[in-house]
């Protein structure tokens, strides 16, 4: 099948039919993983030659073309060891001297990373509310690099995408939209006019919580080649048995998306009312400060939410409390996760410290409703006979 034929075909289609070999006859319809540190060489020196296996390898091959097509750019994506070997090379785009700009709240790795980097004088960083657009604007004057999160992990702020990323390319501002939130079937960052796409191919494209994987997407040979230059001299690369998994996992994130965004809704309607919880964050719920937003630019509200308690110890003891949802950092895999993000060091301190991620996974909905139901209950119990 052409690339054409492949750009004509839904996404939830693309990712069963994307990164297939040849139709020939007795020939595998899946990739196999090749294991070689090292490749012949060609004897025509025109035909081009892979040479090592840090530069590529035909496992990486179809996740790379499948992930593209998926973006919808015109390249093949980068696959990378993890999503801050991914994250490292977008920022390496920034020149030294420069200026980043980045939502306050973001994947703390991120901010982490590139607050390692200011340190160094690398280049400055600038944080933006993304929700406030004005804000935004005001901060591209003088930028280098835009990063971009909507909604943001993990407060789940949804960022006006369609006139923030026009005003920075207006400004020659170069921008890096990490879409591991929402994955391509929810929204297509390049269609936006992005240069850059960033994933977490950890999370829901791989699916399984069984690899670390982090992959970029663009449209621009110029910065292909820059990004494939990064990835090659630091050595972030992908083991290819990791790469085949998340081609595996791939194949189902269609189903996974769907499945996992209709039980977040389902349950953010059931906490949306409980006593126990002093606020729900979804841009699924019609009362959420981004619901508009994200309903006019996204093909769904994803599969996270945070909710937030009392104080810290009722945070604690609802995550204690629970018996099918996971304690576990990370999202987007096949199980349903919990965790309180301020445990994480490199965690901004807006976020609230009672603040409780919840990552939906593709479970019984009533299943996992019941259970967070009766740990709340729990709370309630505690909170009437201690406080």
């Amino acid at each position: 099948m052409t690339h054409h034929d492949h750009q004509q075909l839904a996404p939830d289609t693309i990712v069963v039919a994307a990164g297939r070999p040849p139709r020939e006859h007795d020939a595998p319809v899946n990739p196999p993983i090749v294991l070689s540190s090292t490749f012949h060489e060609a004897v025509d020196p025109a035909a081009g030659d892979r040479i090592y296996g840090r530069m590529s390898n035909p496992t990486w091959d179809p996740f790379e073309a499948a992930l593209g097509k998926l973006e919808g750019a015109a390249l093949p994506a980068l696959v990378f060891g993890s999503g801050l070997g991914a994250a490292a090379a977008a920022l390496s785009l920034v020149p030294t001297g420069g200026v980043v700009v980045m939502p306050r709240h973001a994947y703390a790795g991120s901010l982490s990373l590139a607050g390692d980097e200011a340190s160094r004088g690398r280049f400055t960083v600038q944080t933006v509310d993304v929700a406030n657009t004005d804000q935004v604007l005001a901060a591209l004057a003088g930028a280098d690099l835009l990063w971009l999160e909507s909604p943001t992990n993990p407060m789940l702020e949804v960022a006006d995408l369609r006139t923030i990323i026009s005003a920075a390319k207006k400004a020659g501002v170069t921008v890096v939209v990490d879409n591991t939130f929402n994955t391509p079937l929810v929204c297509r960052p390049l269609d936006f006019g992005a240069d850059v796409v960033l994933h977490s191919v950890t999370k829901y494209l791989a699916g399984h919580s069984d690899v670390v994987l982090g992959a970029l997407a663009t449209s621009d040979p110029d910065l292909q080649v820059k990004l494939l230059k990064h990835r090659t001299l630091h050595g972030a690369i992908a083991g290819p048995f990791e790469v085949w998994l998340a081609l595996r996992g791939l194949r189902t994130l269609a189903l996974r998306v769907e499945r996992s965004q209709a039980t977040a809704l389902y349950l953010a309607r059931k906490l949306q009312s409980h006593p126990a919880l002093t606020r729900v964050r979804f841009p699924g719920l019609p009362e959420d400060p981004g619901h508009q937003r994200a309903a006019d630019q996204l093909n769904g509200f994803g599969s996270i939410i945070s909710i937030e308690l009392a104080d810290v110890a009722a945070a604690e003891a609802l995550i204690s409390a629970v018996r099918l949802w996971l304690p576990a950092t990370s999202l987007g895999g096949v199980e349903s996760l919990i965790e309180r993000r301020r445990r994480q060091a490199g965690e901004p301190v807006t976020v609230p410290e009672s603040l409780v991620r919840l990552s939906v996974g593709i479970e019984n909905p009533e299943d996992l409703w019941a259970d967070l139901e009766q740990a709340l209950t729990g709370l309630r119990e505690v909170d009437g006979s201690t406080r």
